[in-house]
Protein backbone atom coordinates (compact mmCIF):
# COMPACT_ATOMS: atom_id res chain seq x y z
CA UNK A 1 0.00 0.00 0.00
CA UNK A 2 1.58 3.25 -1.12
CA UNK A 3 1.43 6.28 1.61
CA UNK A 4 -0.29 9.14 1.14
CA UNK A 5 1.14 12.30 -0.24
CA UNK A 6 1.08 15.18 2.49
CA UNK A 7 0.21 18.21 -0.02
CA UNK A 8 0.57 20.93 2.41
CA UNK A 9 4.10 19.79 3.53
CA UNK A 10 6.75 21.79 1.28
CA UNK A 11 4.50 24.47 2.34
CA UNK A 12 4.74 24.14 6.25
CA UNK A 13 8.74 23.42 5.01
CA UNK A 14 9.18 27.00 3.62
CA UNK A 15 7.69 28.87 7.46
CA UNK A 16 11.18 27.32 8.57
CA UNK A 17 12.80 29.58 10.91
CA UNK A 18 10.66 33.08 9.96
CA UNK A 19 9.21 35.01 12.49
CA UNK A 20 5.72 37.43 12.00
CA UNK A 21 5.32 40.34 14.19
CA UNK A 22 1.75 41.22 15.49
CA UNK A 23 0.88 44.39 17.44
CA UNK A 24 2.50 45.11 20.74
CA UNK A 25 5.51 42.66 19.50
CA UNK A 26 3.51 39.22 19.69
CA UNK A 27 5.33 37.06 17.67
CA UNK A 28 4.98 33.85 15.91
CA UNK A 29 8.14 31.84 15.12
CA UNK A 30 8.45 28.70 13.12
CA UNK A 31 10.92 25.73 13.22
CA UNK A 32 10.51 22.71 10.82
CA UNK A 33 12.39 20.57 9.61
CA UNK A 34 12.87 17.13 8.04
CA UNK A 35 13.91 14.33 10.23
CA UNK A 36 13.75 10.00 10.12
CA UNK A 37 10.62 8.64 10.12
CA UNK A 38 10.29 6.68 13.30
CA UNK A 39 7.58 5.63 15.72
CA UNK A 40 8.22 8.83 17.55
CA UNK A 41 7.85 11.27 14.42
CA UNK A 42 6.04 9.00 11.95
CA UNK A 43 5.62 12.00 9.49
CA UNK A 44 9.24 12.38 9.45
CA UNK A 45 8.85 16.41 10.59
CA UNK A 46 10.12 18.21 13.72
CA UNK A 47 8.54 21.10 14.38
CA UNK A 48 7.84 23.66 16.58
CA UNK A 49 5.21 26.47 16.06
CA UNK A 50 4.65 29.16 18.60
CA UNK A 51 3.32 32.25 19.82
CA UNK A 52 4.99 34.54 22.32
CA UNK A 53 4.11 37.66 24.24
CA UNK A 54 5.80 40.89 23.84
CA UNK A 55 7.57 39.94 26.89
CA UNK A 56 8.87 36.22 25.89
CA UNK A 57 6.09 33.95 27.18
CA UNK A 58 4.84 31.70 25.13
CA UNK A 59 1.60 31.39 24.75
CA UNK A 60 0.43 28.35 22.20
CA UNK A 61 3.43 26.02 20.94
CA UNK A 62 2.36 22.96 18.71
CA UNK A 63 5.35 20.68 18.72
CA UNK A 64 6.81 17.36 18.89
CA UNK A 65 9.98 17.83 21.07
CA UNK A 66 8.93 15.65 23.76
CA UNK A 67 6.13 12.93 24.49
CA UNK A 68 3.30 14.09 26.70
CA UNK A 69 2.95 12.05 30.00
CA UNK A 70 6.27 11.37 30.78
CA UNK A 71 8.23 8.04 30.44
CA UNK A 72 5.06 5.41 30.86
CA UNK A 73 2.89 7.38 28.26
CA UNK A 74 1.23 4.69 26.21
CA UNK A 75 1.31 7.21 22.74
CA UNK A 76 4.38 6.53 21.42
CA UNK A 77 4.47 9.58 18.90
CA UNK A 78 5.40 13.26 20.48
CA UNK A 79 3.07 15.10 18.80
CA UNK A 80 1.15 17.41 21.19
CA UNK A 81 0.13 21.18 21.58
CA UNK A 82 0.93 22.98 24.83
CA UNK A 83 -1.80 26.56 25.48
CA UNK A 84 0.50 28.03 28.55
CA UNK A 85 4.08 28.18 29.06
CA UNK A 86 4.01 25.62 32.25
CA UNK A 87 1.39 23.56 30.39
CA UNK A 88 2.89 19.92 30.17
CA UNK A 89 1.34 19.48 27.00
CA UNK A 90 -1.95 18.04 25.41
CA UNK A 91 -1.88 14.96 22.62
CA UNK A 92 -2.38 16.46 18.72
CA UNK A 93 -3.33 14.43 16.71
CA UNK A 94 -1.18 14.53 13.48
CA UNK A 95 -3.15 14.61 9.93
CA UNK A 96 -0.99 16.38 7.49
CA UNK A 97 0.87 19.81 7.42
CA UNK A 98 -1.95 21.75 5.77
CA UNK A 99 -4.17 20.77 9.17
CA UNK A 100 -1.43 21.32 11.67
CA UNK A 101 -0.64 24.97 10.36
CA UNK A 102 -4.25 25.55 10.08
CA UNK A 103 -4.80 24.15 13.87
CA UNK A 104 -2.21 26.40 14.99
CA UNK A 105 -3.19 29.65 13.46
CA UNK A 106 -6.91 29.21 14.80
CA UNK A 107 -5.51 29.13 18.18
CA UNK A 108 -3.09 31.89 17.66
CA UNK A 109 -5.98 33.70 16.44
CA UNK A 110 -7.90 32.89 18.98
CA UNK A 111 -5.26 34.07 21.96
CA UNK A 112 -4.79 37.33 20.36
CA UNK A 113 -8.62 37.82 19.80
CA UNK A 114 -9.09 37.47 23.77
CA UNK A 115 -5.89 40.18 24.63
CA UNK A 116 -7.42 42.05 21.98
CA UNK A 117 -4.82 42.05 19.57
CA UNK A 118 -5.27 42.16 15.52
CA UNK A 119 -4.65 38.90 13.78
CA UNK A 120 -2.72 41.18 11.10
CA UNK A 121 0.98 40.45 10.59
CA UNK A 122 2.55 44.05 10.36
CA UNK A 123 5.89 42.82 9.65
CA UNK A 124 7.76 39.30 8.64
CA UNK A 125 11.33 39.42 10.37
CA UNK A 126 14.00 37.52 8.02
CA UNK A 127 15.17 34.03 8.54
Amino acid sequence: MKAERDHGLEFLLAFDGLVYVFEEDYRLRFRIGRVRVSERRPHGLSYSLTLHAPNGVRLVGFDNAHRVGGRRDRHLTTDHWHSALRDAGQLYAYRDAATLIDDFLNEVEKVLKDRGVKFDVIREEPK
